[in-house]
């Protein structure tokens, strides 16, 4: 009682003061993984006034390998850029394998629940970003038994999304996996999720609406930028027109309609090539495609490091997001839509719902139904034959939307808003 006593004071007085919060970030991926909310989210965090301190894995997404200069030890701290950071054991792996993708994320949760609890530091807020699930019950666990407001950052639904990819097809399992989600988001203080249909998804669940905030993605602005450091000649863009899918190669993308698009625009402009650049458990199967059925005009390029990704957005002519068809993707936005709208790049996006009506509201491309390739290459035929000053003013508008309505600066004001009602709520509710 002593020690909730005392939580509920140094609540107080951060509230009365607004700001020098204690944040404990838990996420199983972070830099220098490709991570969405990396270090970026947590300088921003500490640029406002709070000590953010990083629990995580060592890094190994999306190769699942350890990456050079790491290796799996029982912690590891480091300071990144004025952030500390500490790593934690776990099973690397991020391959088809249902048991051992498991196994990688059960091994950082238990990791990061036994830190959480014995060698973590003071914090006045766990913020915790979910997928994995398991990475959100960690913090639920640590902040039952430490007695903190916990804040979950949903950007995937869990066991939605293990059904929709195909990754667990057990009944038995997703029953169990649907228990675990139910239990974190009742235990949870706040929760944040990406779109408005996530949100009613949850209501539908159970979730109180008056526990969530919507908090649409932002781009890093400073991997908008282009570097001009990377030889642009393996892309081959010169005399193209060119069309790319940049990102991880999974399941939940759909990769398929991207082929089947290629082929029908090949009859009808030579001109038009498609680049896929990237990696995840689908590259494999999406070049054999490529090569058994001689899509000569859709070209495969090893994943581009992180800062340098930009240099080939910006020499393309169109951008493309894609998703398999779902009822869950209709209410994801991909992180890669923002991203996309801030680098000013016209967007073709194969899929609906949320980030189809968010593309279509800023004004700055085009939707097609998801899965439909025909569909696909009557876009990309359309935006070729467009005037280039027409698509220049496109991205110049999604541009204009993003920074009105999605930007960094005010994603983090939102974000440290949901943190700070959590705490409010956690000191307005009763414990025993």
């Amino acid at each position: 009682m002593i020690e909730l006593r005392s939580s509920v004071m140094v609540g107080e007085e951060i509230m009365r003061r607004g700001v020098n919060l204690r944040i404990l970030y838990l996420t199983q991926f972070f830099d220098p993984e490709p991570a969405y909310k990396g270090l970026g989210f947590a300088k921003g965090l500490q640029s406002a006034g709070h000590a953010v301190s990083v629990l995580t894995g060592f890094p190994n997404y999306p190769g699942g390998k350890i990456y050079d200069g790491y290796r799996i030890r029982l912690v590891q701290h480091e300071v990144m850029q004025g952030v500390a950071v500490a790593r934690v054991p776990l099973y690397p792996s991020h391959d088809k394998s249902a048991w051992r993708r498991l196994l990688n994320y059960a091994t950082f949760a238990m990791s990061s629940t036994l830190y959480g609890l014995f060698r973590a530091g003071r914090c006045d807020v766990i913020y915790v970003y979910h997928p994995p699930m398991t990475a959100g019950l960690a913090a639920v666990l640590v902040g039952l038994l430490r007695r903190r407001p916990v804040v979950i950052d949903i950007q995937d639904l869990w066991p939605d999304t293990l059904a929709a990819t195909g990754m667990i097809r057990s009944p038995r399992i997703l029953k169990i996996a649907a228990f675990a989600c139910n239990f974190t988001y009742r235990h949870a203080t706040r929760i944040s999720v990406q779109s408005p249909g996530f949100k009613q998804r949850l209501v539908e669940r159970g979730v109180p609406s008056d526990k969530i905030d919507v908090i649409l993605n932002w781009a890093d602005i400073g991997e908008t930028t282009p570097k001009h450091a990377l030889d642009l000649t393996p892309f081959a863009l010169d005399d193209r027109f060119n069309v790319l899918f940049a990102g991880t190669m999974g399941m939940a993308q759909g990769l398929d309609v991207i082929l089947d698009a290629a082929k029908i625009v090949a009859t009808s402009d030579s001109r038009i090539q498609f680049l896929l650049v990237g990696s995840g458990v689908e590259t494999g199967r999406l070049q054999r495609r490529i090569q058994t059925e001689g899509i000569s005009n859709c070209r495969q390029v090893p994943q581009v490091r992180r800062d340098l990704i930009i240099d080939v957005q910006t020499a393309v002519d169109v951008l493309l997001v894609t998703l398999a068809p779902d009822p869950l993707f209709e209410i994801t936005i991909p992180s890669k839509t923002q991203h996309y709208l801030a680098v000013g790049k016209p967007i073709i996006f194969s899929g609906a719902g949320n980030a189809a009506a968010l593309i279509e509201q800023a004004r700055g491309g085009v939707s097609t139904p998801p899965g439909d390739a025909k569909a696909l290459a009557e876009a990309v035929l359309s935006l070729a034959a467009t005037p280039a000053e027409d698509r220049t003013a496109m991205g110049h508008r999604g541009r204009q939307y993003y920074d009105q309505e999605l930007s960094f600066d005010l994603g983090i004001s939102k974000t440290l808003a949901t943190i700070k009602r959590a705490i409010s709520d956690w000191n307005g509710t009763p414990k025993s």
